[in-house]
């Protein structure tokens, strides 16, 4: 069939296989939201945010609310959500955000791959103070003039307002995360996505080479069933 046909199959099934990974990582955040604050998204303002970023990549509601009914079985696993530290090739720092029913298999998977691709687990504290923990939410800029905006979210504890094509991104420090979603809510601004970032201090600069094999660690660790997130240090 040639190798165009071959090109397409290979990026069809890397985009399936993209999300089946993120349905997994956010039918694991729906059942610890609904666990801590109750299967009702109008009194647990995460499992709105959960299936906000469910629609962002067009996960099916029925597949969202089958995982909404499972989290309120007792017989459903309870999720730790647990990091890890450590580096990549070349000095890169890694963290690892999971949300594992098993931390001594995760842990064993983690150190697996990592000892495969040049890299390694550190202790914890290592490397994650070099990182800040930033809360964002997308949204539809829609006729909002940014300056306005920016000054009344202020309040909620915004710290910067973005925008790219359209889309705003609105981020504050994690601990604010709650206060700005709720005064986005008030607002009448529909999230399209929320979530956070880890973002480093300094990046570190490679060759594209030496960038090669940290990325293909990254893209095992990701492909992990108790990976949430990968976040590092690499520019």
């Amino acid at each position: 069939m040639g190798r165009a046909f071959e090109y397409r199959k290979e990026r069809k099934m890397k985009r399936w296989g993209a999300m089946a990974k993120a349905f997994t990582r956010i039918g694991k955040d729906i059942a610890i939201a609904v666990k801590s604050a109750g299967p009702d998204p109008d009194t647990n303002a995460r499992l709105r945010a959960c299936i906000a970023n469910a629609k962002a990549v067009n996960m099916p509601k029925d597949r969202v609310e089958n995982a909404i009914k499972r989290a309120v079985s007792k017989d459903t696993a309870d999720y730790e959500e647990l990091t890890y530290e450590g580096y990549g090739a070349h000095g890169v720092a890694i963290v690892i955000d999971t949300a594992t029913d098993n931390p001594t298999r995760t842990i064993a998977n983690l150190r697996a791959i990592c000892n495969k691709n040049g890299g390694a687990i550190g202790t914890s504290g290592s490397v994650e103070y070099m990182f800040k923990k930033k809360a964002y939410f997308k949204f539809s800029k829609g006729n909002w003039n940014l300056e306005e905006l920016e000054l009344e979210l202020i309040d909620g504890g915004l710290s910067e307002l973005t925008e790219d094509e359209g889309t705003i991104t609105a981020y504050a420090d994690f601990t604010d995360f709650g206060n700005l979603a709720k005064t986005l809510e008030a607002k009448g601004i529909e999230v399209a996505e929320s979530g956070y970032e880890k973002i480093p201090d300094f990046y570190k600069e490679l060759s594209d080479t030496e960038a090669e094999e940290v990325i293909k660690l990254i893209e095992k660790l990701e492909d992990d069933d108790d990976v949430q997130q990968v976040f590092h240090n690499m520019k």
